[in-house]
């Protein structure tokens, strides 16, 4: 007679994932939201993005929930290894993501076309002072980073309170950063659509915005967390993906500031 599956016991230390819908639901959903944003882009369909991204952020909310139950009985230290190689794979291809942008950029900025009369940025296009706005946000990554690693440090020593200190920090600096480049947005002198250097410069600087927003959400389940007393010192693999993604996302922001808003505006300074 064939036995159960409670009757059958474990013989490795490896956690088998039981069968969830969340992944493809979740698929479905960037689906909606791509596609809403891309006919956004085209001047409409901006309430197919919004129900896309209700989605996303729903079935997101739904998917951690089941992780973080898992998480309680199956995430021992051969597992959480395991996690790492993941999160650390996961970051790489984002480095490989941003790394198109930035060779876009640079291939129109050292060999311009002849479309674009070989000067670049192009003729009638005001970049951004990086002295302004750029800086601003640059400050508050960078800070947004010092919070991170006290909330870090906080949660290795256990001492939940100062936990709690810094991630509240860190995410408020998240919300003012992303609201910092959306008042940044609302008063460029250039579009989406005007010429390669628009396209090229939001491109890179929406997205790493996108990985902010992302990186805050990330962020605030851990607060939340931590406000439950379910992060301890010898158990918080999630609060550590969270801490090298937003340290990611502080590096690229680096490069952006000094290649595209440094360098660029100096080289339209110079033209």
């Amino acid at each position: 007679m064939a036995k159960s599956n409670s009757e059958h016991s474990q013989d490795h230390p490896f956690h088998l994932v039981d069968p969830s819908p969340w992944p493809i639901v979740t698929a479905f959903s960037l689906g909606i939201f791509a596609w809403g944003a891309l006919r956004f882009m085209h001047q409409e369909g901006m309430l197919l993005m919004l129900v896309g991204l209700a989605f996303v952020l729903a079935s997101m909310a739904v998917w951690f929930r089941d992780v973080l139950r898992e998480g309680k009985h199956h995430h021992n230290p051969i597992v959480q290894i395991g996690l790492r190689y993941g999160m650390t794979l996961f970051i790489a291809s984002e480095v490989m993501f941003f790394a198109a942008f930035f060779w876009a950029f640079f291939d129109n900025a050292l060999f311009p076309r002849e479309a674009i009369n070989f000067v670049w940025p192009p003729a009638g296009i005001e970049t951004l002072d990086p002295w302004h706005l750029p800086f601003l946000n640059t400050l508050i990554l960078l800070l947004s980073g010092t919070t991170l690693t006290w909330a870090h440090h906080a949660l290795i020593e256990g001492d939940n309170k100062n936990v709690i200190n810094g991630l509240a920090l860190t995410v408020a600096l998240g919300v003012i950063f992303t609201l910092v480049q959306a008042w940044e947005y609302s008063h460029a002198a250039f579009g989406l659509k005007d010429t390669v250097y628009a396209s090229t410069f939001y491109l890179a600087t929406g997205f790493h915005g996108f990985h902010v927003i992302v990186g805050t959400i990330f962020l605030a389940v851990n607060l939340v967390r931590a406000k439950r007393g379910t992060l301890s010192e010898k158990h918080h693999i999630g609060f550590e993906s969270a801490a090298w993604y937003w340290h990611f996302v502080d590096v690229i922001w680096l490069f952006l500031f000094i290649c595209i808003y440094w360098w660029g505006g100096v080289s339209a300074a110079a033209e």
